[in-house]
């Protein structure tokens, strides 16, 4: 197909997509390193962990990239520590099998998901040790490390020390019954072990919890905060942090460990699993079998999975001048990139490449409480693609959700509602009705409006103001990008498309304009055209696989993120065959997926609520649909329904969710009918053995 695209500089994309190659920070250009949180390697990711992180850092990313900047994102899972140790041992398992198992699942949910790390690593490597260790050696050379005896918990049945994970109990300060030895979960301070009120081991919790005497290494932090104060005040400004628990929005240092003056804290632990702590020469110290402390250790695993990545890290770590670090978490690692690793990064010496940018988020919970992998009560992993719902509309919702300022709710109504009523109706709709005018009225062919190659006029007679609206909206849309407020970068996307809209319909596209103004009407189109191209470098960064779809329809390269709306796909431009990039989700799946991922005690409280598949299965009509609810009545009973109905009854909804979706699939062959039949076959098996669990009720 024949390719008509505007090629000038700027125009189109030239940075590679995450993962292709190791990119390298060039001088006198902006550089961009991001990193996110590194995953606990002892469990899977919820969607509350996924936009907190992960999801928001791969958006910063492709955005960076979208404007031809160098950038390299980086993440890994952080598998040292009493975490990974206590869930290895619930599950029976050493904590290096633990670690290669969940590394393998974190990376296929995020491959899944579209998050497009330029490389997911791991914190248990040859390269963070030796970067691990080095840096410890540094701080003593700095004499900035002091030896300190203390008590610790010690568990008079396994008997051993017991790390902070292996030891639970009231916190001190605010009365949490199950607050961690290192954390509390309740108020999210740090805390000591030995601070908790009636502790209790977590191997047995009828073993006596006592203390014992152990020497650890602790970092001098008050002999560093002074500088630290100075940089945090410093980068607040030049990376125009957004407020959060350390630094207000007046620059105003409100963390309560700062006001009241840093404590040194320990870098080593009594554990086995972890960086051994390195001795030089004799061992005085008395340090030799100890591990350094995960706290410590975790966020150098940023510069060691770059070190795995590239030989050349050190071109993005200790290049301050010429790299911007974006770091994104939730609200609960703050304290650890503000101020515990930025001090650490100080007291080695060295010209690190620290923080530039901080962007975290709040929580997100779900559907009125909280996620709980013990209660199955949330979305986790994989399981997001059980649903049917494609990743680009799972990365929309999220990201439309984003909690940026306060908590946010996962609700099942409001994902239906954005991708039916915002994808479909909205965005879907400008382009799929677009590229069909062209392929049906010009044979796919883009007419000549009689605009020259590059920017258009802000005083064009036709269309002045659609074209002063759009660019002042992609100016909104750089702003907000630029200063990280993703939110509503996507929100000001959804405004273009909807005035993408809005321009047809005051434009009266038509068959009726070609025959009436045949040049007004290849003038319109070909305006709509480049708003799309526009727009599928807009969405980029937030539905990758969406933008895809759309150059992939209009035949055309990726396009870089614009200033300005132009003239790129030229007249005699050939578009592909135009195909909808989203389709309906039946509203009553939000009941199905409530009771499916509801948790365990949920589903039987729901059950009386729930809508009966037999009545309205997706995509049937509301005529069939009461037509068979007719039929279908008595076998409902009155009371409960049993388990067994429940799970059926799901398995009814997804069903028809497939072969929904095997109907829609393109072009028709022998192959997919047969496939469509043996779908069908098998819910009507499944009605059968519902309607025998309901009878039996």
């Amino acid at each position: 197909m024949a390719q008509k695209i505007r090629t000038e500089e700027g125009v189109l994309r030239v940075i590679p997509p995450p993962g292709q190659e190791a990119p390298l920070p060039k001088e006198g250009e902006k550089n961009v390193l991001i990193t996110s949180a590194l995953p606990y390697c002892n469990n899977v990711p919820h969607l509350g962990n996924i936009i907190g992180s992960t999801l928001s850092a791969d958006v910063f990313s492709r955005y960076s990239r979208a404007r031809n900047r160098r950038t390299l994102y980086i993440c890994g899972t952080d598998e040292y520590g009493t975490a990974t140790e206590t869930q290895a041992l619930k599950e029976g398992i050493t904590p290096r099998e633990l670690c290669d198992k969940y590394n393998v699942l974190h990376k296929e949910t995020y491959e899944w998901f579209d998050i497009g790390f330029d490389y997911f690593g791991r914190t248990s490597t040859p390269l963070h040790s030796e970067i691990a260790q080095e840096i410890y050696l540094n701080l003593g050379k700095n004499n900035l490390l002091q030896k300190q005896e203390k008590e610790q918990t010690y568990c008079e049945g396994c008997p051993k020390f017991l790390a902070d994970r292996f030891v639970e109990g009231i916190c001190p300060h605010c009365g949490f019954e199950d607050a961690r030895g290192d954390q509390c979960d309740g108020c999210s301070r740090t805390l000591d072990a030995i601070e908790l009120i009636k502790p209790r081991c977590l191997v047995d919790k009828t073993h006596v919890v006592t203390t014992k005497t152990s020497a650890h290494m602790y970092l001098k932090l008050d002999t560093i905060q002074p500088r630290t104060e100075d940089w945090i005040k410093q980068s607040w400004k030049a990376g125009k942090w957004s407020p959060n628990a350390v630094i207000n929005g007046d620059g105003e240092i409100v963390d309560a460990r700062l006001k009241s003056g840093l404590l040194p804290t320990p870098l080593t632990r009594d554990l086995k699993w972890g960086v051994p702590v390195p001795v030089e020469g004799e061992d005085t110290l008395g340090m030799k079998g100890k591990v350094l402390y995960v706290w410590f250790d975790a966020p150098i695993g940023y510069p060691s999975i770059t070190a795995n990545y590239t030989p050349e890290w050190k071109q993005w770590w200790f290049n301050p001048k010429n790299v911007d670090l974006y770091q994104f978490m939730g609200k609960d690692n703050v304290y650890f990139h503000t101020v515990y690793w930025p001090s650490v990064q100080l007291g080695d010496g060295r010209d690190w490449t620290k923080l530039h940018h901080l962007s975290t988020t709040e929580y997100l919970n779900y559907e009125g409480g909280k996620f709980s992998k013990s209660k199955n009560r949330g979305v986790f992993g994989p399981a997001a693609k059980e649903t049917g719902i494609p990743a680009s509309v799972w990365r929309y919702y999220l990201l439309s959700s984003r909690p940026e300022t306060a908590d946010a709710m996962f609700s099942w109504a409001e994902c239906i509602a954005a991708n039916n009523n915002v994808l479909l109706n909205n965005f879907g709709n400008f382009v799929n009705r677009t590229l069909k005018f062209v392929s049906s009225q010009y044979d796919g062919v883009i007419p000549d409006g009689g605009d020259v190659p590059g920017p258009y006029s802000p005083n064009d007679n036709a269309d002045e103001e659609f074209i002063t609206n759009v660019n002042s909206l992609l100016k909104d849309y750089i702003d907000a990008m630029d200063a990280v407020k993703l939110r509503l970068g996507l929100q000001i996307v959804m405004l273009i498309s909807n005035r993408g809209n809005t321009y047809l319909q005051a434009s009266g596209l038509n068959k009726a304009l070609i025959a009436s103004n045949p040049t007004r009407c290849a003038q319109v189109v070909s305006r709509a055209i480049n708003l799309i191209y526009v727009l599928s470098s807009l969405i980029y960064p937030f539905m990758p696989a969406t933008s895809d779809s759309i150059t992939f329809q209009l035949n055309a390269p990726a396009r870089a993120v614009p200033e300005v709306l132009s003239n790129d796909i030229l007249a005699g431009h050939t578009i592909g065959t135009p195909e909808h990039l989203f389709k309906k989700i039946e509203e009553n799946m939000a009941e199905v997926w409530r009771i499916k991922f509801g948790g365990n005690e949920n589903a039987a409280e729901s059950a009386a609520a729930t809508p009966d598949p037999l009545k309205a299965v997706p995509g049937q009509s509301k005529k069939k649909a009461a037509k068979k609810s007719a039929v279908a009545a008595p076998l409902v009973p009155d009371g409960p329904k049993s388990n067994e109905a429940l799970a059926l009854e799901a398995k009814i909804a997804e069903q028809g969710q497939a072969i929904r979706e095997l109907k829609a699939k393109t072009p028709k062959t022998p192959e997919l009918d047969a496939e469509i039949k043996a779908a069908v076959d098998i819910l009507k098996g499944l009605k059968l053995g519902l309607e025998n669990a309901l009878k039996q009720a």
